[in-house]
């Protein structure tokens, strides 16, 4: 922990998660002085990779798993060395069907996965009406993606680009569900195409918020394609890569300091930190937020609205070996190379939707889960990787912050057997019997509920957007690039700005460009 070297700065950052350190290594190329306030001892907020388990070679994506929204731009206008794999497999869905254990495998080529669909349901119907559905969506990304680090455009601008009424009203205008429930008849599609809908956000299928609708969108235009790919390295490696392309640029970054407060008359500002040992304050031309709108607004001073309530189970592990699966017909190695979706039946997920609504723990949680390890063996040591070993992430749905409040780690612990249950019905072997174990002897599994990632990242009710996602489009008082707030001087650059959520380094720019006045 070291002190800021002076006490005046054309910007100071307050957080130095990945959005925050590309706005610093932005400013700093323009020859701005920047300082960024880490209140952790260590930079890359959510976007971390840690060795989780004592004695365990293997680094984990903890928080956020995957990348799909980071333009390329921003990689390359920064010079950083950061690289992503795409997976060989999409997803794996796996599901009881006339009493046979079966599943529906999307990817290894169009062949493979039309077959997959024919065994399913069978016939083509539904694999054609996949194809057209995501030719729409893919289209949409086309046009959409691009623009994420332009200033904003207006509703009618972004409508007449898309040039897609049926896209436009699918996914700008009613809920999502109706496009889905017109598009496909098998339950087990409708719930895979919506889970996209529901990653972090609490909704369902017909919400009239279109909240689901917004959580959709920005699943489905990363890239310009809505591929998710699995960073090298871990997520770590690029917020290591972001710090040092900051630091070269001449950016100073202290850890330990947590921004408190901060004053501006809309020209100049001052920032108070504290640290372990002292309090100090710096001032600053400009001020850009990381934390959330509902943090921004408790530094400024003011009453904090209610925080919006985040809704995931986390779950990370290690495993000696992969399960094995009661489908026969799909390698453990290809159903965990994608997305390995449990309990996500369209049913299923409105069911537990229900009953997450009415503050019950679902009795069936859906959930998803990643093996990055099958894509970039690196995040293991060498040791693991030689005895086979493999990193699982998973990722809960519809399990809000209420469910939790109480008994906290009892009501985590209940909900992470509910959720291994729904996994081991479709295994031909329990999940536990694969887990690796750390020097104590413990098995490699933890969970993080919003409770735990509020308390850890300072997310208020642990929602990793911040708050419900925006569409990308300027709404009343969004300002030019969606990043203003009520003081000229003073911009989000986290999630929480328009056109946030996700590792994507796109608020980040979006705030260095507005002082930049680009």
């Amino acid at each position: 922990m070291t002190a800021p070297a002076h006490d005046g700065y054309d910007a100071v950052i307050i957080g130095g998660g990945h959005n925050g350190l590309v706005a610093a290594a932005y400013l700093a190329r323009a020859g701005r002085s920047v300082l960024v306030l880490e209140r952790l001892g260590h930079t890359g907020g959510a976007a971390v990779s840690a060795s989780t388990f004592a004695g365990v070679d293997a680094r984990l994506s903890r928080y956020s798993y995957l990348v799909s929204l980071l333009p390329r731009k921003i990689v390359e206008e920064l010079g950083i060395d950061f690289r992503v794999r795409a997976r060989a497999v999409s997803s794996y869905t796996p599901v009881q069907r006339g009493g046979a254990p079966t599943g529906l495998l999307v990817g290894g080529g169009e062949a493979r996965t039309r077959a997959s669909f024919a065994r399913l349901t069978g016939s083509d119907r539904e694999y054609d009406a996949w194809r057209r559905f995501y030719a729409m969506t893919a289209r949409v990304a086309g046009a959409v993606f691009p623009t994420l680090t332009r200033p904003l455009p207006t509703r009618a601008a972004l409508r007449e680009l898309i040039d897609d009424e049926t896209a436009w009203r699918a996914l700008f205008e009613e809920p999502i569900g109706v496009s889905i429930e017109r598009s496909f008849d098998d339950d087990l599609v409708r719930g895979l195409v919506l889970t996209d809908a529901l990653i972090g956000t609490f909704a369902h299928a017909h919400d009239p918020s279109l909240r689901q609708n917004r959580c959709f969108l920005y699943h489905v235009v990363g890239g310009g394609t809505g591929d998710w790919n699995v960073p090298v390295g871990g997520m770590g490696a690029l917020t290591g890569a972001l710090a040092g392309a900051a630091r070269r640029a001449g950016a100073e970054i202290v850890t330990g300091h947590e921004a408190v407060r901060v004053e501006t008359d809309g020209r100049a500002a001052e920032v108070t930190y504290r640290t372990s040992s002292d309090e100090g304050t710096v001032a600053a031309r400009h001020v850009l937020v990381g934390a959330s709108p509902h943090t921004l607004a408790a530094l400024l001073g003011g009453e904090p609205p209610a925080p919006a309530e985040g809704s995931q189970l986390k779950v990370n592990m290690v495993l000696t070996r992969l399960p094995r699966l009661r489908d026969r017909d799909v390698d453990p190695r290809e159903a965990f190379a994608g997305t390995f979706h449990i309990a996500e039946g369209y049913e299923q997920l409105g069911t537990a939707y229900a009953q997450a609504a009415a503050g019950e723990s679902p009795a069936a949680p859906p959930s998803e889960i990643y093996c990055h390890s099958l894509t970039d063996p690196s995040v293991l040591g060498p040791e693991p990787a030689r005895a086979g070993h493999h990193t699982l992430t998973l990722f809960g749905l519809h399990t809000p912050a209420r469910l939790f409040t109480g008994d906290h780690d009892r009501r985590r612990e209940t909900l992470l057997g509910a959720v291994l249950a729904q996994l081991d019905a479709h295994l031909a072997e329990p999940l536990t019997d694969c887990l690796a174990r750390d020097e104590e002897g413990r098995p490699c599994i933890e969970a993080k509920s919003p409770l735990d990632l509020e308390r850890e990242l300072g997310l208020p009710g642990g929602h990793i957007f911040h708050g419900d996602l925006s569409f990308p489009y300027a709404g009343e008082g969004a300002g030019r690039w969606g990043v203003e707030t009520a003081h000229p001087n003073v911009l989000l650059c986290g999630a929480g700005a328009v056109r946030g959520g996700g590792v994507s380094g796109v608020p980040g720019h979006n705030a260095a460009m507005a002082v930049l006045g680009r």
